[in-house]
Parts: structure tokens; sequence; C-alpha cells
């Protein structure tokens, strides 16, 4: 599924030819070879979805629209997408006969709220990159045409006259050579070519002047130990499907922890706004207070004292509420530029307010499936664990050619070729008189040569064999070593990360049932407290009590609602982190892989709340 280039901004695959609507052309195969596969420019523009959400400078989030648009505009899985896109390149290179490049398994942790740890990106620490450099050197796969031409002018002094008739030996050498070389995956090495070789000489013994000597050759060459067969020479193929496998994988799991943090700053908005709600309902108390002074001040029923008691209270609750405020505005920044592609440069992004239109619900009853169920499923969902015996089994496939190299290298070679040979019967008078005499067999142009070669007038054979024996052959020996070292730190580190899984998945149990309580403590707390506060205002207005006890009352009702909220807010991340811990992450929050990595969410956004109608002077 993942495995196919996506389309553009411009509806084209990245790879595709600009003029790929028209017509081909019949050198576009010839050429194509040796053209730059086109790479589309980043994409910097949001989805339509952001601004369709945005009504009146507000921002109106449900949690699965706050999800889609991470999908469809966060950068840190827009980064992830170039690495599927790499991989493919990657396997295009093995398949044509180069080693797989190791995959990146790095997954960027999520942003962080303004107060707090940032989110847990998983076990991605713990994987080790499988090596897959040692081996035989895998055979170029891709045919190569190898064409020569070379054109030389010799003059050699010649110490006696006897062999070429002449002191002085001068001759025009004119070669052209052209041939077919491929490799095959069975360790086969095949050339094919045809050679000419055009001479003319002063020479006088010569019978032909100029001579042309051609010849058209097959030779197969083949690995019969170090080299040898399919399994050995495809490994680098296979291990990098494998890390494309590896490059999904790692996908996933970007989306996971992309979408855990998006997730745990939505709670934490939902928290910040109700603190927000918590801190100006205090604040109003403090003001009733102050003014409910005033007034026993001025009929002389309450010490001055006490209303600069309510108007000290009334100043602390002011910087409160600013705190909580401006945390407020800075967790709408971090969230708004985690689900923006330009961040809060868009003036309409960054002014914007966000709404939240979803709220935390607690059940009454926890449905948490037994402990080993729930490791089971986090054991067949996690990517991090398939990431790693993939690796693992690349560690295994690099293995079988780190061993192979251990044989010595003997091959076969065999050849078949076909000569020729035909010329201009010398004009120089010969050496010593007489007349020439040639055979007329060979007389004749370059045609003469050919039909000569294709009825193989005169073939050749050869069979041989070519055998190296390193005598300590100790590189060998240390690489296999080293792999299987390797190999061996692999099994260990993945038991430890299935213990690891397994104590993560309990933590969050622990985390959601931990959650759970301190909310439910945290919500009676707040009942008692506020029973208390009306308690002690009553006693206040019965003069039974003083301004002071009514403040502290107040101010422990305050702590009491941010408790609850805080605790609300705790219990909604902690189910965010436990649905993380098992791998539901995708599941629970209706993601489709496919739709990520597409960076198009085809569910439509929520709906807006229906806008304000004005006043009717304000129509008018």
């Amino acid at each position: 599924m993942l495995a196919a280039d996506p389309p553009n901004q411009n509806g084209q695959a990245d790879n595709a030819s600009p003029a790929s609507g028209s017509k081909p052309r019949f050198w576009d195969s010839i050429i194509n070879p040796y053209e730059q596969r086109s790479v589309a420019p980043v994409n910097l523009a949001n989805s339509n979805r952001l601004e369709s959400l945005l009504r009146s400078g507000n921002l109106y989030l449900s949690m699965q629209d706050t999800i889609a648009l991470a999908l469809e505009n966060n950068l840190d899985l827009e980064i992830q997408r170039y690495g599927l896109k790499v991989a493919d390149v990657n396997l295009d290179r093995a398949r044509a006969g180069g080693f797989a490049a190791a995959p990146s398994t790095a997954v960027t942790t999520g942003p962080a709220s303004v107060t707090g740890a940032p989110p847990s990106p998983g076990l991605q620490s713990l994987i080790l990159a499988a090596s897959t450099q040692t081996g035989p050197t895998p055979p170029n796969l891709d045919p190569a045409l190898v064409g020569a031409l070379s054109w030389a002018h010799q003059t050699t002094p010649e110490s006696s006259s006897f062999v070429t008739g002449t002191s002085s030996l001068i001759q025009r050498v004119d070669n052209s050579n052209l041939s077919y070389q491929q490799n095959f995956i069975t360790g086969t090495l095949l050339n094919f070519g045809l050679t000419n070789n055009t001479a003319t000489t002063n020479s006088a013994r010569s019978d032909f002047n100029p001579a042309t000597s051609s010849a058209l050759s097959l030779s197969v060459t083949q690995h019969l130990l170090q080299g040898f067969g399919p399994a050995l020479n495809t490994r680098q193929i296979r291990i990098a499907k494998n890390n494309r496998e590896v490059s999904d994988l790692t996908f996933k799991a970007q989306v996971i922890t992309t979408v855990s943090a998006i997730m745990d700053l939505y709670w934490d908005l939902v928290s910040y706004t109700e603190n927000v709600r918590v801190q100006r309902e205090a604040l109003a108390a403090s003001e009733k207070l102050y003014s409910d002074n005033q007034k026993q001040v001025e009929v002389g029923t309450l010490a001055p004292i006490e209303t600069v008691r309510a108007e000290a209270e009334i100043a602390a609750g002011q910087q409160t509420l600013t705190v909580a405020q401006t945390q407020l505005l800075q967790q709408e920044t971090i969230l708004k530029n985690a689900l923006s592609r330009n961040g809060v440069s868009s003036p309409s992004v960054a002014d914007a307010h966000i709404i939240l239109t979803d709220r935390v619900r607690v059940p009454d009853a926890e449905q948490i499936a037994p402990i080993q169920d729930m490791v089971a499923m986090a054991m067949a969902a996690r990517p991090e664990l398939a990431q790693f015996r993939i690796l693992h089994r690349n560690q295994e496939i690099s293995l079988r050619g780190t061993r192979n190299e251990l044989l010595p290298s003997l091959d076969v070679v065999a050849a078949i070729s076909n000569s020729g040979l035909a010329g201009d019967i010398n004009s120089l008078p010969p050496v010593g008189g007489g007349v020439r005499a040639p055979t007329a067999f060979f007389v004749g142009g370059y045609g003469t040569v050919l039909s000569q070669i294709f009825a193989r007038n005169f073939p050749n054979y050869s069979l041989g064999f070519n055998l190296n024996i390193p005598l300590r052959n100790r590189a060998a020996q240390a690489d296999l070593a080293n792999s299987e070292l390797a190999m061996r730190q692999q099994e260990l580190a993945l038991q430890r990360m299935e213990n690891q899984m397994r104590v993560e998945v309990q933590n969050a149990v622990i985390g959601v049932q931990q959650a759970r309580a301190q909310y439910q403590a945290a919500i009676k707390g707040r009942v008692l407290q506020e029973q208390t506060v009306d308690a002690e205002q009553k006693k206040l207005a019965l003069g039974a009590s003083t301004t002071y006890n009514v403040i502290l009352t107040q101010r422990d009702l305050t702590t009491a609602q941010s408790n609850e909220v805080a605790a609300m807010s705790a219990y909604a991340k902690a189910k965010v982190e436990l649905d993380r811990a098992t791998g539901q992450t995708l599941n629970n929050a209706n993601i489709s892989l496919d739709e990520a990595f597409r960076g198009t969410v085809s569910r439509a956004p929520s709906q807006l709340p229906p806008a304000p109608v004005p006043p009717p002077a304000a129509q008018k």
C-alpha cells in the first residue's frame, strides 16, 4: 500500500516525466535511463480543513479535527514521508546491484506542553542497525554497452629488415570494439563483443595492405564457490525490501508518537481552559467578599482591616489569573504550530482563539482487559518490535553473505569466438622480386570479414578454471565473527525490548488506575471544600468567623478545583499513554495509515456551531 509514490500537489508522481501527458517520443526509452528523476518541491500550504474551522477569529477544534489537522499539516509527519521515498530509491539501487543503505528508524518526539515533560517516543533508542556491507560484492545487474575507438600511428626502427622488409616499420592502426556485458544473480558474467583492427603498413612482406582483422566472441564466467547462487546475490535486494518495510513501520511509529503528543496537547489545553475558569471564579469570589466587607465597614459592623485583607486577596487572584491566561495563550500557540505547516506565520491562525468542543469524560466503570492480553496486544501491534525483528532478519541474511566470503574463489571461464581477415593486395613490390600470390579468400573489404565470421571459418574455443585460495583468510573470519556477535547482541536487545514493553504496558495500566483514583478523590475534595466555604461564609455573616478564615477556605477551594482540573487532564493523558503502550492509538483514534501517508483525511471537518445572531440594533 505504502510502496507507491504518492502524487504531489500537482497530482503527478515525483518521478513522472514533465511531458508524461504528451505523446511518447521514440527516443524517450533511450534517454530515460540517463535523465534525472524529478523531485517535487516541498508543499508548505496548509490543508483547507484549517481555514474551514475558523470563524470570527476563533478556531473550533474537536479531538478528531485536531488529529486530522496533524495528519495533514504536521511537519514531523511530512519529514517522515520522505523516509519512505528514500527507501524506495534505495530499493531501486539494490535491484541494480548496489548495497542496501541502512534505514532510518529515528522518530521525532512530539511537541510538549507549556509545563510538563515531553511525551514518550517509544523504544526507538533500543534498535540496532544491521550490518549489510560484508560478504562478496553483489553483481551489477544493470547491463552495459561498452565501446572503444582508437587511432594510432606507430614508427618502429627494425634491427633487421628480414621480417618487415624495411629498416623503419610505419603502421597506422585503427581499433574499434563494441561489447555487451551482463551480470546475473546466479553469479554469471556474460560478455558478447565484436573487435575490429585495421592496419596500414609500409612493410613489403605483408600480402595485404591495408588489412582488417575482426573477431566476434562470447565469454561466460561462472562463480562456483565464492559469489555463487541467487540466494547470495539477491541478499541486498531482500534486505532493501525489508528496509522498505522498516521505513513503513518507522512512519507508523511517527504517526503514533505525533498523534499521542497532539492528544496530550489537546487535553492540556482543556485543563488550562478550565484552570482559567477556576481562577476567574476565585477572583469573583474575592471581589464579592471585598464588596460585602465594604458594606459592613460602612455600617460599622466590621473593622476596616478586613477590607484590606480582601483587597490583597483580589490582587493575588488577579496575578494568578494572569498566569493562567498566559499559560493558556502559550498552549494555544504550541498547538497551532503543531497543526500548521507554516506555524503561526499566518495572521488568521496566529490571532485565532482556540475553542475546544470535546471534554474529558471519565466513565463510571473502567474497562481494562487482563494484563496478559494487553501485553500480547502490544507485542503484535507495536511498530518498534516489528522493526527490530526485521532488522534482525536482515542480519541473518547478511550473515549468509559474510559466511560465503570464507570460501575460496573458483570460477569456470568458457569462451567461443569467430575470427575473420580481409584486405587489399599490398601495392608495394615484394622483397626479392617476383609476383604476389595471396589467397583470394582473404581479398576484400569489411563485408568479407563479416562473412567469414558468421560462416565460422576460423572458430576458437576455450575452457578454463581460475582458483584463488587465501592461505590465512583472517579478514573473512573476522567479518563473520563480527556479524555473529552483532546478531547475538540483537537477540539480547530484542529480549530487552520485550521486557521494557511489558513494563510500559503495566505502568500505563497502573497510570490509568492511579489517575482515575486521583480524579475521584479530587471530586470529593472539591465538594467537601465547597461545603466548607459555604459554612464559613454563613458564620461570617453571623459574626462567628473572620474574613481571614473565609479567605483561607476560598483558597483551599481554588486549590481543590485546580486539583480536579489537573486530575481530569492526567486521566485523559493516561488513557493516551495506555493506547500508545499497547499499540492501539491508530485504532482507537480512527486513523487510517494510508490517509496518514497521503496527508489527506477523507473525513469532513466537524460542523461549526451556528453563528450568533446580531441584535436588531446592530442589524440596522
